[in-house]
């Protein structure tokens, strides 16, 4: 079959009923191609919500199968409407500003009432005090504003700032999941979701009696749905959980019937004057149309004074001028009688309104339904154009998504309207680094990943390609990076070196690089929040350390020519002296390293200070220390002897050194002499017994020399050294039979 428009397919999916509806929009007029209503075969559906998803989804299918047959055609795209126990309505005053004066065009709108639904929306979570989550299945603009002032349409106007008063409808995720669940299990496509009332409104009040104050009662077999219009828009919706099956119930009861029969009596009441059924017992019953509606007076006035109250709530705690009822429920006798009533207005100012509403409906059907029925079905079909203008459909990794049509769409539109992630269309890094050098925070970043992979009707695509009406869109996820990792020696700190001068030869020393308190290699991996300091100073003890020197005790140390000890800090380009001379001071050096109070104090002699006397009476020392040599045979022997007795208390050198720089041996001083070789101990380190030559005394740092330890290579995250059972200092002292455990932390 060939229709002059597209047609629209519409499903009322109620308490009690499913009714669809499919027809299409010429101009003015709605044409109704047909029309199929299927009962619930249970109560699968109780207050507007669905209770058994599969139940209702067969029910869909039977109606949607009954159309395809009639029209001739697969349906697959539907328009729905939501109803449910809780309603939550918000208003909302939203303003914008255009750039320089110029004409307000459809997107601009289109921008405004989404701003508006937006903080429609944040201002529904700020009063939330449930934990249920809401979805906004409709809005409706009360007013719109043009540089301050009201407008009707603001389209085609010149402004500078536009605004509207907005009300946007909330009802439970769950309500509305179950809809889609229910009609995704027919086959068919969600296109369109409104709320009933707004629905409803579309039939029943045209826009000609909105400067009326009128409401809009739907009563449905679980839910009273109710809308209000005011000064040419609709102020505000409301719905109450009360309604024709709450009657239902009461004649069920009352004739001892099941539910179904219960429902055929209720709608034959008025019809006939006399209703005949069996009861549950199998025996045949009459009651009168009367009986029914004294059965049911007292639900209709508790029912009908409920929505009373809720019009006047929705209309500033006043009464309207007419009421519109629409639904099944309502057409049962006396219930519009008592509702004008309660809102304490002419009886004839409430009725039932039905085909009189429909002047704009055209049924193609000759035996089509006109009554009050309908409705709300032929609104939902009509919603669909009135929020469907400049739309289009596209699919986005399958998800079917309604996007605003400027004529610019493109990839990072659907995207955003389908909620991808943001972050899932670009390279992610990985994760980042944090740690601190010397006290002050470092960031080191992770590697970029691959960037998202879009395809637009399988063809390469990126964020920017266009896209158009049943575009299909895929986008793989980027990925993330590598997380950042870094060693000790990519710091451009630790490479550095520092230059002194010891003994009038410059020395350039490493820099130390301490991990949260301990010495690491350059190689050690920096982990997250990692406290890493490249020290910028050696110690006296160190420098001698590292250059394998051992002071004696009696020895002269001065760091810039002042009195030190071994604990002095040495920094980038001081100078280091350590001797068993005595150096000529200036009085200002004198009282700069202590020696004086003031210059008052300071001793009238020569200006020299000796931190400990030199023992003039051991000729031997004296005569190592100066170098001379007596000519004789016997005093060259005697001079030997000296020389190692000195070098025992002085100071010595290894000769077998190979990371000393050989101007750094020059550097050490006289009575630091080679040690004797007979001086070896044994030490068992990782079980293995090893013997130990060549010093005086040895620390712990000479174990490495004698052992197959790769520095180089790390296997772990630091190095753990135990001396007799105990954590062991890198330059402590060693004896025999010391027991050494070294190995890599894991």
């Amino acid at each position: 079959m060939k229709f002059p428009g597209q047609l629209v397919f519409g499903l009322d999916i109620g308490t009690r009923s499913i009714v669809g509806t499919v027809g299409y929009r010429v101009g003015e007029k709605f044409y109704v191609v047909t029309q199929s209503v299927r009962e619930h075969k249970t109560r699968s559906m109780l207050d507007g919500q669905i209770h058994d998803i599969y139940k209702v989804g067969e029910t869909i299918s039977e109606v949607k199968n009954e159309l395809e047959e009639r029209i001739g055609r697969p349906l697959r795209d539907v328009c729905i409407a939501a109803a449910g126990r809780v309603l939550r309505t918000v208003t909302v005053r939203v303003d914008t500003e255009l750039p320089g004066d110029r004409e307000v065009n459809g997107e601009d709108i289109y921008a405004l009432d989404s701003m508006g639904v937006e903080k429609a929306y944040e201002t529904f979570l700020e009063n939330n005090d449930t934990d249920i989550r809401f979805y906004c299945v409709g809005y409706s603009v009360v007013r719109y504003y043009m540089n301050g002032y009201q407008m009707g349409n603001l389209e085609g106007h010149k402004a500078k700032t536009i605004g509207e008063d907005l009300i946007a409808t909330f009802l439970p995720e769950d309500v509305v999941d179950g809809l889609y669940k229910a009609v995704g299990a027919a086959g068919l496509e969600v296109v369109n979701l409104t709320l009933e009332p707004i629905a409803a409104i579309q039939v029943a009040i045209p826009e000609m009696y909105r400067m009326l104050n009128i409401a809009l009662v739907d009563v449905g077999a679980g839910t009273s749905d109710i809308s209000v219009t005011k000064d040419g828009s609709i102020i505000a919706y409301g719905m109450i959980p009360i309604a024709g099956d709450s009657l239902t119930e009461v004649v069920a009861k009352h004739c001892l019937v099941d539910f179904a029969t219960a429902e055929h009596i209720k709608r034959e009441t008025g019809v006939r004057e006399q209703i005949e059924y069996k009861d549950i017992m199998g025996l045949s019953q009459t009651i009168s149309s009367a009986e029914i509606q004294e059965v049911t007076a007292d639900v209709i006035s508790d029912m009908t004074g409920r929505v009373a109250n809720k019009i006047r709530e929705l209309n500033g705690d006043k009464s309207v001028s007419a009421v519109f009822v629409v639904g099944g429920g309502g057409m049962l006798p006396g219930y519009t009688d008592a509702l004008a009533d309660k809102l304490g207005i002419q009886r004839e100012r409430v009725a039932v309104r039905g085909e009189e509403v429909m002047q704009n409906i055209e049924f193609l059907e000759a035996d089509a339904r006109r009554d009050s029925l309908m409705v709300t079905p032929i609104g939902i079909c009509l919603s669909f154009y009135e929020q469907s203008n400049n739309f289009i459909f596209v699919y986005f990794n399958e998800q079917r998504i309604k996007i605003y049509d400027n004529n610019k769409v493109a990839v990072v539109d659907a995207a955003m309207q389908a909620e991808f992630p943001n972050d899932g269309l670009f390279p992610k890094r990985g994760r980042e680094l944090n740690y601190t050098v010397n006290g002050k925070a470092r960031i080191t970043r992770g590697t970029l990943g691959e960037a998202a992979v879009i395809t637009v009707n399988g063809n390469e695509a990126d964020i920017y390609t266009p896209v158009h009406a049943n575009d299909q869109i895929r986008v793989q996820e980027s990925t993330a990076g590598e997380p950042a990792q870094l060693d000790i020696n990519q710091l451009p700190e630790y490479g550095a070196t520092m230059r002194v001068e010891v003994n009038e030869k410059k020395v350039d020393l490493p820099k130390f690089a301490s991990v949260n308190g301990e010495l690491q290699s350059g190689y050690y991996s920096i982990q997250e929040n990692d406290s890493i300091e490249i020290l910028g100073y050696y110690t006296v003890r160190q420098i001698a350390e590292f250059m394998d020197v051992i002071i004696n005790q009696e020895m002269n140390i001065y760091v810039n020519n002042k009195l030190a000890d071994m604990d002095t800090k040495v920094y980038e380009n001081f100078s280091v002296i350590w001797t068993m001379e005595t150096l000529q001071l200036s009085d200002r050096d004198k009282y700069e390293s202590g020696v004086a109070d003031s210059f008052e104090d300071l001793p009238e002699d020569d200006g020299s200070y000796v931190k400990r006397e030199a023992k003039a009476e051991d000729g031997a020392a004296e005569q190592a220390r100066t170098g001379d040599a007596d000519e004789s045979e016997g005093q060259a022997q005697d001079g030997a002897e000296a020389d190692a007795r000195e070098a025992e208390d002085a100071g010595t050198v290894r000769e077998d050194r190979k990371d000393v720089p050989a101007d750094t041996q020059d550097a050490q001083t006289a009575g630091a002499v080679p040690a004797q070789a007979d001086n070896s101990i044994y030490v068992t380190v990782n079980g293995q017994q090893i013997r130990l030559s060549g010093k005086k005394e040895y620390v712990f740092v000479d174990v490495f020399e004698y052992i197959d330890f790769d520095l180089s290579k790390p296997q772990g995250s630091g190095i753990v050294t135990k001396l007799d059972g105990r954590d062991a200092q890198y330059m402590e002292n060693i004896h025999g039979g010391a027991v050494i455990e070294i190995y890599w932390k894991r």
